[in-house]
């Protein structure tokens, strides 16, 4: 009997301990630069870009891009951890498109986890229409400005993001390991 209440004790408290895996949440991504070259689309990459183009419409554009041997990767384009999703910032339609996604991944879920299930696909910023939205700052909206314009107005609406929102991963959602593609990949 001496052995069976430790034992029995034990097995409680460690299934009290462990938490569902729907109770856990990832932290929110900080900013990790590419660093190698991968131009083909990760596997949770091009699931969430076809997720969002079946459940929102618009379309996804623009997975991969190639690397330069002299510059190397400069954006997550070029290591399959970004997509384009195509929408129009000047169509009042697109916008609220934009809108519902941003609201829906950002939202609390029923635990009171902020931004929960942008933080579960592994968003580690988006870029619409002249703002960036971090996982960094709690996914707050700040101006973007690409570094190839000097100013808004001699920028293009592609380098403006006012033609697509640009999704950039954590590796981890990259990859598809995040808590979101648990049985979905």
């Amino acid at each position: 009997m001496r052995l069976g209440i430790p034992l029995l004790l034990a097995l409680l408290l460690g299934l009290a301990g462990a938490a569902p895996a729907a109770a856990e949440i990832e932290g929110y991504a900080s900013y990790d630069a590419s660093s190698t070259c991968h131009p083909k689309p990760r596997a949770g990459t091009e699931y969430l870009g076809r997720w969002v183009a079946r459940h929102y419409g618009g379309g996804y554009v623009g997975f991969g891009r190639s690397c330069s041997k002299k510059d190397g990767p400069t954006s997550e384009h070029q290591t399959g951890r970004a997509f384009d999703w195509s929408l129009d910032a000047s169509s009042k339609r697109d916008r609220s498109t934009a809108r519902e996604f941003m609201r829906r991944v950002f939202a609390a879920d029923g635990r009171g986890n902020e931004d929960a299930l942008a933080r579960r696909m592994g968003i580690m910023y988006l870029i619409w229409d002249d703002q960036m939205y971090p996982a960094w700052t709690g996914f707050r909206p700040e101006p973007y400005l690409s570094s190839s314009c000097k100013t808004r107005k001699k920028c293009s609406r592609t380098l403006r993001h006012r033609d697509h929102v640009h999704v950039s991963l954590s590796r981890p959602g990259a990859r598809g390991v995040t808590s979101w593609y648990d049985g979905r990949l």
